[in-house]
């Protein structure tokens, strides 16, 4: 086993990640990449074929790469990854590929180790978790009623129209994920429909040229609801736990493509799913029903309150000098998990980590 001394390590080599690295190259500051896949950007390439983005593509580029799609268009998961893959290219980060951090833990004099699925271990002074917002499917606990002769995928493994059994498919959640799907469900011929709180839609079309600049406009408004704000922590607090606004997709789209849309499905009754008292026929259920952080590798108690979330202010953890996340929900702004987001949480995460440190801090750090 080897062990390898650092002072800052990256997990998680994905936009949030890549901004990071950007910030620690451009310092001089010795660091390295960690990531689980086999190629930067597979996070992206794994995600269902049809899907596009819906940021534009001036808001979802990194500074000194260009994103090359025409200037109105918007990319696709895999072409997203593979841009991804070409930044990182050029940002020229030492890098890991196909390693998962198995354990990360404090030392008794205060840095970091890092338990790797190589048998190798790290060491540094600073850790960013960058490991991505969406790794673990949040599936309803009535799921295990349902009959098992009905399949099921989550959003986050769903590929496209072959991962449908012949017959009805439901889709239960009502958001981006789960509009694109039940749109692919009923082109494909199947009786369609879904389920969930419609969570509002933007206006306008955004794969039109003026759509597309009214996208940037509520992009730049989104950007401003800041945590450090009333409105910001008012629209945080109404909000949390629930999905953004259709963006791409509208009402209309899913009436005239003729899936059926009801309420929440709020039980299973002889193994079918019911949805507004009535039991539902489906062949298959799509669960698009959101998905969290894997979080379980970190082995500092004190990175976490009460509510299992990491405890932080601005992405920096609050009783874990040396700690860092990138990515998380509502970071500090609506837009911290997006990519329009990532890259101003990003500089003042490195900031913060590698700002002077004052006497008394470095003391009460060598001696925890």
């Amino acid at each position: 086993m080897d062990t390898t001394e650092l002072d800052t390590i990256v997990i998680g080599a994905g936009a949030a990640g890549l901004h990071t690295a950007r910030l620690l190259a451009e310092r001089g500051i010795d660091h390295l990449l960690i990531d689980a896949g086999d190629r930067v950007g597979d996070t992206w390439r794994h995600r269902y074929r049809s899907l596009r983005l819906f940021t534009p593509r001036r808001w979802a580029e990194l500074p000194g790469t260009r994103l090359d799609i025409g200037y109105f268009a918007y990319p696709t998961g895999t072409q997203f990854g593979d841009y991804l893959e070409r930044c990182a290219a050029a940002i020229g980060s030492p890098l890991r590929l196909s390693t998962r951090v198995s354990r990360l833990s404090l030392d008794g004099d205060g840095r970091f180790r890092l338990a790797l699925s190589t048998g190798d271990d790290l060491v540094a002074a600073h850790v960013v978790v960058a490991a991505g917002a969406h790794h673990v499917p949040i599936v309803p606990s009535l799921a295990r009623e349902l009959d098992p002769a009905i399949r099921t995928v989550h959003s986050l493994d769903y590929q496209g129209p072959e991962d449908f059994a012949p017959g009805p498919v439901l889709v239960v959640g009502a958001g981006n994920s789960g509009t694109d799907i039940a749109l692919e469900a009923a082109a494909a011929g199947h009786a369609t429909t879904l389920a969930g709180r419609h969570p509002g839609q933007v206006p306008g079309r955004i794969d039109t040229p003026v759509g597309n600049l009214i996208a940037g406009i509520a992009i730049r408004r989104l950007r401003g609801l800041r945590l450090d704000t009333e409105r910001g922590r008012r629209f945080a607090d109404e909000h949390r736990g629930h999905g953004v606004n259709l963006v791409r997709n509208h009402l209309s789209d899913l009436d005239r493509a003729g899936v059926r849309r009801v309420g929440r499905l709020t039980a299973v009754s002889g193994g079918r799913p019911v949805v507004d008292g009535e039991a539902m026929d489906a062949a298959t259920i799509v669960w698009s029903t959101g998905s969290r952080p894997d979080l379980a590798f970190i082995d500092i108690a004190a990175a976490f309150g009460g509510d299992g979330w990491p405890d932080h202010v601005r992405g920096l953890a609050r009783r874990v000098p040396g700690l860092a996340f990138m990515g998380l929900p509502f970071q500090y702004a609506v837009a911290s998990p997006t990519l329009m987001g990532m890259g101003r949480d990003a500089e003042h995460v490195v900031d913060r980590l590698h700002e002077p440190v004052a006497p008394a801090r470095a003391a009460s750090v060598r001696a925890a």
